[in-house]
């Protein structure tokens, strides 16, 4: 199949973090709808400040505190606003890729003891069945030479690599640990290679 991205629409978004210009894609590969919020002149341009942010719909739009992904979205917007410059890429692939239900399921294992890999694993899924290839394709559209890649997830940086983006840099994007997430961030850093330099418990 040849990959095909279409940018539908391009809309100003005033945000607490400042106004983006938010990008609505298209493509035939997964057939999701997949955004990008483009702080900035990004075009041609070196070392651009990128978060690409697989969607959480409990840590995102709820504030679930069970996991780090919501507060890592604002902290992102915060960094890129402050930038001056920057993209977020906003994937549609709840649940590291299982989906909503598989990932609330997930959960539910969880609290009889099971930890997030062994829960998807349980599930039939793999640990994480995200990929890129669409991040890859809207950085290509938005013709971004080379970018500073806000995650703590080295197979991220890996895999855009593959695809054939510059990743010049790593930006560490970790929030602080607490008591509802201490054991989620552990086994990410366990068992999911992700650099997690601290764990500092607040209340």
């Amino acid at each position: 199949m040849n990959p095909q991205l279409n940018d539908l629409v391009q809309t100003p978004i005033p945000t607490r973090y400042g106004e983006f210009i938010l990008h609505y894609y298209s493509n035939n590969l997964d057939n999701k709808e997949h955004i990008a919020l483009v702080k900035g002149q990004v075009t041609n341009q070196e070392n651009i400040l990128v978060r690409i942010h697989s969607e959480c719909f409990t840590g995102d739009v709820l504030g679930s505190r069970r996991c780090d992904c919501g507060e890592q979205l604002q902290m992102a917007m915060q960094l890129i606003n402050e930038a001056g410059r920057g993209i977020l890429i906003y994937l549609r692939q709840e649940g590291r890729g299982i989906g909503l239900l598989k990932k609330l399921q997930a959960y539910n294992l969880q609290d009889k003891g099971m930890d997030t890999v062994e829960a998807n694993i349980h599930l039939g899924h793999l640990a994480d069945e995200r990929e890129y290839d669409v991040a890859a394709l809207i950085l290509q559209d938005l013709q971004v030479k080379s970018i500073q890649l806000l995650t703590n997830n080295p197979e991220k940086i890996d895999s855009l690599k593959k695809l054939g983006i510059n990743v010049i840099s790593r930006i560490p994007v970790e929030v602080l640990a607490h008591d509802d997430n201490i054991d989620y961030l552990k086994t990410k850093a366990e068992k999911m290679a992700h650099l997690l330099f601290a764990e500092k418990k607040i209340d």
